[in-house]
């Protein structure tokens, strides 16, 4: 099969370079500010998977009739990329890797909802340059159909099966019957990235401080009370149980605080930056309407509020447009009564 990877971030180079390394034909597309230094140099991959160096075509667009297309750009961009190719997604199956959980939804607007084929990324990386990637730790790759608001459980079909034999040759594949509620535990995980974001630190650096922590367990507790008035299930991830959001949400504050940062502190021993930091440091606009945004517009569909998630969103856009960073003691001033209400 020819496959498409559309979308040169960190991400999408690890899932290009792994899958070239497989001995799959693969393509990469990318912005133009990538393509001098992937042409010369080729994917350079490096961190706990070892040393990863392949060389790869890379195009401004899909220039040919793909097989697969894994969609690895940021959630805002996916209309702009498909409209900007659509033959090539005309009869494609299409991997959305997206964080967040209108992925699926925005791209079933413009493709067949059939060709489709969910997952949740469970590795980190980081961006070096543009064509060099830290992966900072490893992790499952998570397949399944998307619930695009049919009844029912979503159950595996011929695509679903060739797309995870495709990718099982390069990840640990764990298939998932209906994949919307691990989406939504997966949002939990990410909701923490907009504080390194707003304070320009690697995560490690910002989650060393305690009372950060504190702001992450509201974070998580205000999106929890969102969820559960919605009737929103969330399921298990590979690695990381449901229970382990509830449990340490009910969790004395000082205690769940502590375990909150030995999660984070342990992820892993390179710097990681999150994604929306990342966006911020290449001057493009992060995806954080798609992340703390996501509780904020679920709050307003139930007619609830969500301060602390609009309040992050609201920093999150200045940070964009100043390219000013908050002091960890400003942040908590700012945020304070946000936390405390």
């Amino acid at each position: 099969m020819k496959i498409a990877v559309v979308g040169a971030g960190a991400i999408g180079c690890v899932i290009a370079a792994k899958l070239k390394q497989c001995g799959n034909d693969v393509f990469l597309v990318g912005k133009e500010k990538h393509l001098p230094a992937i042409k010369e140099n080729g994917l350079s991959v490096n961190g706990v998977c070892g040393k990863i160096e392949q060389k790869i075509d890379i195009s401004l667009n899909i220039d040919v009739r793909p097989d697969l297309i894994i969609l690895a750009v940021k959630t805002q961009n996916i209309r702009e990329v498909i409209e900007r190719n659509k033959a090539a997604f005309n009869d494609a199956l299409v991997l959305t890797v997206q964080n967040g959980v209108m992925a699926d939804k925005i791209a079933a607007k413009y493709i067949a909802k059939k060709n489709i084929i969910s997952s949740i990324v469970m590795f980190g990386a980081t961006s070096i340059n543009e064509h060099s990637v830290m992966l900072n730790f490893d992790g499952a790759l998570v397949i399944g159909k998307p619930d695009l608001g049919d009844d029912g459980e979503v159950v595996e079909d011929d695509m679903l099966t060739k797309v995870s034999e495709i990718m099982g040759k390069a990840f640990y594949i764990v298939k998932a019957g209906h994949i919307a509620g691990m989406k939504w535990l997966k949002l939990f995980v990410n909701a923490n990235n907009c504080i390194p974001a707003i304070l320009g630190k690697s995560i490690q650096e910002s989650f060393s401080d305690i009372e950060i922590c504190y702001v992450s367990l509201a974070i998580w507790k205000e999106g929890l009370e969102i969820i559960e008035h919605a009737g929103i299930v969330l399921d298990s991830l590979p690695g990381f149980e449901k229970e382990k959001i509830t449990n340490i949400c009910d969790m004395p504050l000082m205690e769940g605080a502590r375990i909150f940062q030995d999660i984070m502190k342990s992820l892993s021993s390179e710097p990681l930056y999150g994604s929306i930091l990342q966006s911020i440091k290449k001057g493009s606009k992060t995806e954080v309407d798609y992340l703390n945004g996501a509780f904020c517009d679920l709050a307003d569909e139930l007619g609830c509020d969500a301060p602390l998630n609009k309040k992050l969103v609201e920093l999150v856009h200045e940070v964009e447009e100043t390219n000013q960073f908050l002091s960890s003691k400003n942040f908590l001033q700012v945020i304070k009564e946000y936390v405390s209400g």
